[in-house]
């Protein structure tokens, strides 16, 4: 991130008070090897909307305190795109991508996959899975958590909603990761064009022979006004439930047994107090702030002194929210205890806060639950140092752990 200011790019074609504009590069905000998130973090303090010239020009929202006033408006602030610096040619996220009424209609043709009794059958599915790999882990004594234990449980409930077989998952794990973290733009492009294919064909077959499963039901089920999705609304919809549905729980996941791992102390609390491990997920959730959401802005405004014009693109990373001061009382440290932790915006806030919340939040606690039973004590492997990942969803590509068997 430079302190000086630059000219606003040249797709932008603005000037800009100096102060306003910053080149600050999300998908790469600090030194290689970088905590990405401390580094998302510095952006606290400047004015409350600033510019980059990263990625055509955007601007940066850095008060935590307003990120929830843009997710909640949809009005001034469209989800037409949630995503930059994304390969062109994807899918439009259904319904991530579309604002109410259209956003209503699309997720109540998922709200079936999400009611509490539907949560309580995908929970249990996770939580045997859950005990199945750590049982698996425990007595070698070290593993790679990213590979072995966070990128399956997510993927594999994933692949059960969506009736598609097990075996797909170590390739749509790659496809899905590189997608979002690769900073090799053809790389991301390729991955991308073979994600869209495989997902093409899913949405065809079901189409023509649909079964049980929540994406054939969403397929051929009427809409409010009576009609179906479209293939391209269907494509979106089961990139949305593929996407979502793996990256920012196994993300997550990392950040917290990279935590726990080097802090022994609060370990032991969760190992004794189980109890307390709901309060501790949504703390979690709050300090390793992965998101990094985008709006539209609908028309041309004055917002906390920056000037918005309509179709500019307007970066929230959740990170800027679970760190400011203003908003969480001493944010750098990770209090079992604190009150408001619920109010971090990691899984979207307002009418888009995310559908599978519930889902998610319950494949995080039970992490803590099934792994902790039988892994209390761990740490990092000296001298194999966690690879920090800055992307899209900042995480933690390989961590290396180790226990006595």
């Amino acid at each position: 991130m430079s302190e000086n200011a630059v000219s606003a790019g040249e797709g932008a074609k603005r000037d800009l008070p100096p102060d306003l504009v910053i080149d600050f590069d999300f998908m790469r905000p600090g030194p290689e090897g970088s905590d990405p998130l401390i580094e998302i973090s510095r952006l606290i303090g400047r004015p409350p909307v600033v510019w980059t010239p990263r990625y055509g020009g955007h601007w940066v929202v850095t008060d935590g305190r307003i990120i929830p006033e843009v997710l909640g408006d949809y009005e001034r602030f469209s989800s037409r795109e949630v995503f930059i610096g994304m390969p062109p040619g994807r899918p439009r996220a259904v319904p991530l991508e579309y604002d109410p009424p259209q956003h209503t209609e699309f997720r109540k043709l998922l709200q079936p996959a999400f009611t509490p009794q539907a949560i309580k059958r995908w929970a249990e599915e996770a939580r045997v899975l859950a005990v199945e790999l750590t049982e698996e882990i425990a007595p070698k004594g070290r593993c790679e958590f990213v590979a072995d234990f966070a990128k399956h449980v997510p993927m594999i409930i994933i692949l059960r909603m969506l009736d598609l077989p097990l075996e797909h998952r170590e390739t749509l794990i790659y496809w899905v990761s590189t997608g979002i973290r690769s900073v090799d733009q053809q790389e991301r492009a390729s991955v991308r064009d073979k994600l869209n294919a495989y997902i093409e064909d899913i949405v065809d077959r079901r189409t023509a022979n649909p079964g049980d499963d929540v994406l054939s039901k969403a397929i051929h089920t009427d809409m409010e006004n009576g009609r179906k999705v479209t293939r391209d609304e269907a494509i979106g919809l089961a990139s949305s439930l593929i996407g979502g549905g793996l990256d920012t729980v196994a993300t997550t996941m990392t950040w917290m047994a990279w935590y726990l791992a080097q802090n022994p102390k609060q370990r032991k609390t969760l190992v004794d107090e189980p109890q307390r491990i709901p309060l501790a997920t949504a703390e979690f959730l709050r300090r390793f702030g992965v998101s990094n959401i985008t709006r539209i802005v609908a028309k041309d405004m004055e917002f906390y002194g920056a000037p918005l014009k309509a179709g500019d693109a307007i970066l929230m990373p959740s990170a800027v929210r679970g760190l400011d001061a203003r908003v969480f009382d001493d944010p750098l440290t990770v209090n079992f205890d604190r009150r408001n932790a619920h109010d971090h915006t990691t899984l979207s806030h307002g009418p888009h806060r995310c559908i599978g919340i519930v889902l998610a939040q319950q494949e995080l606690r039970l992490f803590l639950e099934e792994w902790l039973a039988r892994i209390p004590d761990f740490e990092l492997v000296d001298g194999d140092p966690p690879v920090m990942a800055p992307g899209i969803v900042p995480s933690i590509d390989r961590l290396m752990l180790q226990w006595q068997a």
